[in-house]
């Protein structure tokens, strides 16, 4: 018998699997793209923090902002106008996780809690003493860590399709089923997992969108370090019993057809922070911010200029 968490160490597994295939197979078919990263100005950076060699990128001044990027993928997935916008009013810091794109595995173990002390020993090499957050997804698990252990280093916090514990509100039997669907070919897994990250609808009239997101060359993504996120997102034990640490003014975003990260999560955090700001977001899932750039823009800059 499958323990709860063992499948969903499983099935988290095979959803990041996917995703670099997605993002394989729309990096190798046009190379033209491979141009479309940086145009915002950020140059990539290294820096040394503790067993590793973190790689990152700063775009603007102002108050410090720090991106933490998901799963399975790099800071590339941020989008230029993204960054672009953020710049004109702060400064603005992404990142490799550990064992991600330009930042090097190291020898400590894959945890939410260690992907934390990275964050904050990437805020002492940059010589940032507090920091605005926003983190995506496991990111945003990573946030929640960073700012209960730490919360003279931050400022105001965002947490997009988040969770108190990922295994409290978990995707529903039909979405695990197509998670553990490995059938067919990488293209027609692809469009499986495509369509678990945004609406059926939404997906039917932007084919070209689409293509914008991920036709972006996403740098060095390691199978075995995939492995590695999967199991610390199965083995974190949420802050479900440590909420009351966060005391942070919050904004909770998540799209209201979110398959992955169900929205009962962020309103379940809502409830337990009470200088938390919700936003659920129609007709939107978890890629959100990829679904609604602009709106997804207004809700960061004004949130954290309010």
């Amino acid at each position: 018998m499958i323990t709860s968490v063992v499948k969903w160490i499983f099935v988290v597994f095979i959803f990041v699997i996917v995703l670099v295939i997605v993002f394989t197979l729309f990096s190798l078919k046009e190379t033209k793209h491979q141009n479309a990263v940086n145009v915002s100005g950020g140059m990539n950076e290294m820096v040394t923090v503790e067993d590793i060699e973190v790689g990152y990128r700063i775009y603007g001044k102002g108050q410090p902002l720090v991106l933490i990027m998901g799963y399975g993928s790099t800071m590339n997935l941020w989008e230029d106008n993204f960054l672009e916008s953020l710049s004109e009013h702060f400064k603005v810091i992404i990142f490799d996780n550990r064992g991600m794109g330009e930042t090097s595995t190291g020898e400590k173990k894959f945890s939410i809690e260690q992907f934390s002390k990275d964050t904050l020993g990437l805020l002492d090499a940059l010589g940032i003493k507090k920091a605005h957050v926003l983190g995506w997804s496991m990111g945003s698990y990573i946030a929640q860590e960073l700012a209960s252990r730490n919360p003279d280093r931050v400022n105001k916090l965002i947490l997009y399709a988040s969770a108190p514990n990922p295994t409290m509100f978990p995707p529903s039997s039909d979405v695990l089923a197509k998670l553990e669907d490995t059938s067919g070919t990488p293209e027609e897994q692809g469009a499986r997992w495509i369509g678990l990250l945004f609406p059926e609808k939404w997906i039917e009239n932007n084919g070209k969108r689409i293509q914008e997101i991920f036709y972006r060359p996403m740098g060095t993504i390691l199978p075995e370090n995939i492995g590695k996120q999967s199991m610390a997102i199965g083995e974190w034990k949420g802050l479900e019993k440590r909420l009351s640490l966060l005391s942070h003014h919050t904004l909770l975003v998540a799209g209201k057809e979110d398959v992955l990260v169900p929205p009962a999560n962020s309103l379940y955090l809502k409830e337990k922070l009470p200088k938390s700001d919700i936003e659920l977001i129609e007709g939107t899932g978890h890629g959100f911010m990829f679904q609604e750039p602009t709106q997804f823009l207004q809700l960061v800059i004004g949130f954290l200029k309010k």
